[in-house]
């Protein structure tokens, strides 16, 4: 007797998984350089957890995280490797993957209302910035070069702040019309 297997994801949602790597890709392309680049990958993570869902969206971010590592040129300014990860802004790489989990924690117990889904992208930046910052902060008093909390502030977070809030409401704005979209396609 064989057993029956059950998949996690369906090749239709691992396909969107990738799709949203690459999304996350092209969007870290998109870069002003600074001590910690302004990119559109924030937006692309929000984005892609609404539309598809958080476990999918963590999925997305997870693939995009592991080709960086490989050394595929993902990151913003066509970097890539564990050094970056590992470096002073890796933090907040992998705080996409805490976003994209917040986004799922708050899926899965709260309402699909507006107001829940845009506070579960808020709270998950919040995540983002609070891991990517105590990063950013222990690797640069590792280097010997130890900063204020409030200096990594004014390079990390306060910049960062309302341009994040803009890139949620697009997000938000453009995933419901996605959705209902690829709904009327019957591909959601």
């Amino acid at each position: 007797m064989t057993k029956k297997s059950t998949a996690v994801f369906s090749v239709r949602t691992m396909a969107f998984c990738a799709m949203g790597a690459v999304l996350i890709m092209l969007c870290s392309w998109l870069s002003v350089p600074a001590t910690v680049s302004f990119t559109m990958q924030t937006f692309a993570v929000f984005m892609l957890c609404d539309l598809l869902g958080g476990a999918a969206g963590l999925m997305s971010v997870l693939l995009y995280v592991l080709l960086g590592a490989l050394g595929l040129p993902v990151f913003a300014g066509f970097n890539s490797g564990i050094g970056t990860l590992l470096g002073p802004t890796g933090g907040y790489i992998m705080g996409f993957f805490l976003t994209a989990a917040v986004m799922l924690l708050q899926q899965k117990h709260l309402p699909d209302k507006a107001l829940w889904r845009i506070a579960g992208m808020i709270a998950g930046l919040f995540v983002c910035y609070l891991f990517g910052t105590v990063w950013f902060l222990i690797v640069y008093a590792q280097r010997g070069n130890p900063i204020s909390l409030m200096t990594a502030l004014g390079w990390c977070v306060f910049p960062f702040i309302i341009p994040d809030l803009i890139k949620i409401a697009l997000a938000f704005l453009i995933s419901g019309r996605v959705k209902r979209a690829l709904r009327a396609q019957r591909l959601l």
